[in-house]
C-alpha cells in the first residue's frame, strides 16, 4: 500500500471507529433484501420499511407467500418499488428452487438472481459471508474518485483499482470508511472541506471550503 494511502486508510479508521454495514439486518437473507432494496433509496428509509417487513416475513418460506402486490404494498415508500418488488418475488423463488432455501456464497451465484448486481453481491459477501469485498456505490465512487486512490469513470475499474491499492484484509473495512466519510463530510453537493481531516491529502480540483 503506498503511504499516502495508508495514511488516508489510518485517519479514516481513527475519524469513523464505528464503520459498519448500516442497513439492519439479522440474516444473509435479510441483508439480500435490504441490499436490493436499497437501489437509489437511502439506508435510512430501507430500515424504515424492512423493520416492520423482516418482523412479518423473517425468513424464505415467510417471503414465499407474498404475492408481488401485497410486497409492493409493503415497499411502496421505497423508490422503484414497483420493479423492486418483482425483482424480488422471483428471487425468492429462484432461492428455494435453484439453492435450497439458502443464500448463495459466490459472486456469479448471486449474481445470478433477480436483482442482485455486482454491488448488492459484494455487500452480502463481504458483510453476510466476511468474504474481502469492496462495492463500489456512489459513495465509494465519489470518494475514492476525488481522494485518487482510484481514479475512473467505470464502476468496475474504480473496484478493480481498489482491490490493487489496499490489502485484502482491509476492503469490507474501507467500503464501510468510504461510505461513511460520503455521508458525513465528503458529500456529493457542498462537501465539508474545511472540516475534512483528508483535506491536506485530497486531490479534489473543487473543493469548498464552507461548512453547508
Amino acid at each position: 500500500m503506498k503511504a499516502r494511502t495508508k495514511k488516508i486508510v489510518g485517519i479514516l479508521k481513527d475519524t469513523y471507529p464505528d464503520a459498519k454495514c448500516e442497513l439492519n439486518h439479522k440474516t444473509p437473507l435479510q441483508l439480500l433484501v435490504a441490499t436490493i432494496l436499497s437501489a437509489q433509496t437511502t439506508d435510512k428509509k430501507v430500515n424504515e420499511v424492512t423493520e416492520d417487513l423482516f418482523r412479518d416475513y423473517p425468513d424464505l418460506d415467510a417471503f414465499l407467500t407474498l404475492t408481488s402486490d401485497e410486497l409492493e404494498e409493503r415497499i411502496k415508500q421505497i423508490g422503484l418499488y414497483r420493479n423492486k418488488s418483482r425483482n424480488l418475488i422471483l428471487m425468492f423463488r429462484q432461492l428455494k428452487e435453484k439453492f435450497n432455501g439458502e443464500v448463495p456464497k459466490t459472486m456469479e451465484e448471486i449474481m445470478s438472481l433477480a436483482g442482485a448486481g455486482r454491488k448488492t453481491a459484494n455487500v452480502v459477501l463481504s458483510n453476510a459471508f466476511n468474504v474481502p469485498s469492496i462495492a463500489v456505490d456512489t459513495h465509494v465512487f465519489r470518494v475514492s474518485n476525488r481522494l485518487e486512490i482510484a481514479k475512473s469513470e467505470n464502476v468496475l475499474e474504480v473496484e478493480m483499482q481498489l482491490q490493487g491499492e489496499l490489502p485484502k484484509k482491509e476492503w469490507t473495512l474501507m467500503h464501510h470508511l468510504l461510505i461513511f466519510h460520503g455521508r458525513r463530510c465528503c458529500t456529493a453537493r457542498n462537501p465539508k472541506c474545511i472540516e475534512c481531516p483528508l483535506s491536506h491529502l485530497c486531490k479534489y480540483e473543487n473543493k469548498a471550503y464552507n461548512t453547508k
